[in-house]
């Protein structure tokens, strides 16, 4: 099937007739097509985002919000046909699926019952018969650039706020699952929202992806992706001093300390490791366990991985395939850099038999590593689980912070002195105590050091799509 761009409100092809190939991770097969869009889209995007910023913004916010509210009921009534897509396109078992769709209605409606909840400051001024007044106003259009783990959940992440905020944007999905967005575009447009307020583009990094990102009429962009997109895109859209949100990726420590519940633990860390075939950025991508418990800790962990099994995603049969074949790769040499680095292989380690040509890889746990082993020091972003002993806390402390990411880390302990502590000393965005993989969209999604620029999720979330006007009235 071939599905089109959006662009002020009508249904786009690329002007030389170009398409990409979208292939289900599940088999390898083509399914799909979409435009590889040239820079004619490009332009005809930016204009119509511009225009339309104008009459948008202008809007009363709760006349935006009921746009949000008629999108997710949109949403809600394709649930099936979502669940489908991402199952086929992203590769996640139908009960993540199912999870994600909900995620994305969340952002739609939160952001829109924000609307009443914009506000500014009134502040004394020091002069007589003179009022200062600081107000929230939009950037103007704005760039989603989406990552390929969460193909509907991210676009709702960013446009929910972008709009309700009196900004327009312009979507950008990831190559590999570009047809989400497409659908979730048709929503867009039965939903009556005005033309230019929502276009996306389908294409590569360097065709659509660059010249979006390097555009003056883009003043503020937003990317859920990699540390290395992250600074490419820092140092592309520097000429215009863009304003940026970037959610960049993190190698997130799973700390066990002596004193933890050891079996839910080790579930726990199972479960965001594995979940989306590890392919979430806040994964627990490592376990730093306390030398006197790692015995323990590690046969538990092992027992819980061990029933981690392959299936097909669309009948929930276990944990799916990785989602492009780069990043299979990708995994596949992390491995071998850690085996060779000293580490070994506890469980899995390759890709299984009898799967088809899909991108499975098998859930993976390695002992013996250190803080320098391959799988530890890189961001996998697939199901692979190393282990590595410390003495103490201080040291689990010394090695996570030694990171230069910093996105989220998980910490196991019941001393409150000691997860006190960590609060603030853990050098990442977001800490998990005593808790598994979980978000909330009332929460604050940011990452510190090299794992980001602003963030996503809650009013801070919001607030990131708006600039502050400073006026001094006299009367």
């Amino acid at each position: 099937m071939f599905y089109k761009c959006f662009i002020d409100n009508e249904w786009v092809e690329a002007s030389n007739g170009a398409r990409l190939e979208v292939t289900n991770p599940a088999t390898g097969e083509v399914w799909a097509e979409v435009p590889a869009c040239t820079g004619a889209e490009v332009a005809r995007a930016l204009e119509s985002s511009q225009r339309a910023q104008k009459k948008w913004m202008m809007l009363p916010p709760v006349e935006r919000a009921a746009y949000l509210y008629r999108i997710a009921e949109g949403i809600e009534r394709e649930r099936d046909l979502f669940e489908d897509l991402l199952v086929k396109e992203q590769g996640k078992p139908r009960a993540e699926a199912a999870g994600e769709v909900t995620d994305t209605i969340r952002y739609m409606t939160y952001s829109a019952e924000a609307a009443r909840r914009l506000r500014g400051d009134i502040l004394p001024s020091d002069n007589p018969r003179e009022q200062l007044f600081i107000y929230k106003v939009p950037y103007g259009v704005t760039l989603g650039l989406c990552a390929y783990n969460y193909p509907l959940a991210l676009i709702g992440r960013k446009v929910a706020p972008a709009l309700v905020t009196g900004n327009t944007m312009i979507v950008k999905p990831h190559e590999a699952t570009p047809v989400t967005a497409s659908v979730f575009c048709r929503i867009v447009q039965e939903a009556g929202v005005p033309p230019g307020v929502i276009n996306m583009v389908t294409g590569t990094g360097a065709e659509v992806g660059a010249p979006l990102v390097e555009s003056p009429v883009v003043r503020m962009i937003t990317l859920t992706g990699s540390i290395r997109a992250g600074q490419a895109i820092a140092r592309a859209s520097a000429q215009n001093i863009t304003a940026l949100s970037l959610e960049l990726g993190g190698s997130a420590p799973f700390i066990v300390l002596k004193d933890a519940d050891l079996d839910k633990a080790a579930a726990a860390c199972v479960t965001a490791r594995f979940a989306n075939a590890g392919q979430v950025c806040i994964c627990s991508e490592s376990v730093l366990v306390e030398e006197a418990v790692a015995d323990v800790f590690t046969e538990k962990l092992l027992e819980h991985a061990a029933k981690v099994k392959l299936g097909d995603p669309a009948t929930n049969g276990g944990m799916g395939p990785i989602t492009t074949a780069d990043a299979l790769e990708r995994v596949e040499r992390i491995v071998a850099e850690s085996v060779e680095g000293g580490a070994k292989v506890a469980l899995g380690g390759k890709r299984p038999e009898g799967m088809g040509g899909g991108h499975w890889y098998e859930p993976t746990v390695l002992t013996g590593a250190t803080p320098d082993t391959a799988a530890v020091r890189e961001e996998i972003f697939g199901p692979v689980l190393p282990v590595v002993r410390v003495a103490d806390y201080e040291e689990a402390l010394r090695v996570a912070n030694a990171r230069p990411d910093g996105l989220s880390a998980y910490l196991w302990t019941q001393n409150p002195s000691i997860y006190m502590d960590a609060i603030q000393r853990l050098e990442t965005g977001t800490i998990f105590l005593n808790s598994g993989i979980t978000g909330m969209v009332q929460g604050y999604h940011n990452g510190h050091k090299l794992s980001g620029l602003g963030g996503e999720d809650g009013m801070h979330g919001i607030e990131g799509y708006l600039q502050k006007r400073t006026v001094y009235q006299a009367y």
